[in-house]
C-alpha cells in the first residue's frame, strides 16, 4: 500500500499488515517503534529529508516548533500517520466508499 504526504514530498510503501499493526485503537508507540526496525520501512524512513518532514508535520498543527526539532520523533509521527491513512483507505474501499 502506498502513502503520499499532502505536499507530495514524502512517500512510503507499507504493507497493509504492517499499516494495521501501526494503526489501531489504543497506544501505538510500541508498534510504531517495532515497525521502524523493519528493514524495508527503515530504508524508506532513512531517505526522508528532515526539513521536508518538519514542513509536512507543521501543516497538521499538532506539534510546536520545539517538538518538530526532534527528527526521530518526527519519523515516528509520519510513520503513524502513514499507517493510519493506509489502514483507513483500505477499510473505506472494503466498505465500498
Amino acid at each position: 500500500m502506498f502513502y503520499t504526504s499532502s505536499n507530495g514530498r514524502i512517500e512510503l510503501n507499507i504493507t497493509l499488515r504492517d499499516a494495521r499493526a501501526g494503526s489501531h485503537p489504543g497506544p501505538c508507540d510500541a508498534d510504531i517503534a517495532a515497525l521502524r526496525a523493519v528493514p524495508y520501512i527503515r530504508r524508506q524512513l532513512a531517505r526522508i529529508d528532515p526539513a521536508a518532514l518538519r514542513a509536512e508535520l507543521r501543516e497538521f498543527g499538532a506539534w510546536d516548533t520545539e517538538e518538530l526539532a526532534d527528527h526521530s520523533a518526527n519519523i515516528a509521527r509520519i510513520l503513524w500517520i502513514a499507517c493510519g491513512d493506509i489502514a483507513e483507505e483500505h477499510a473505506s474501499r472494503a466498505r465500498g466508499e
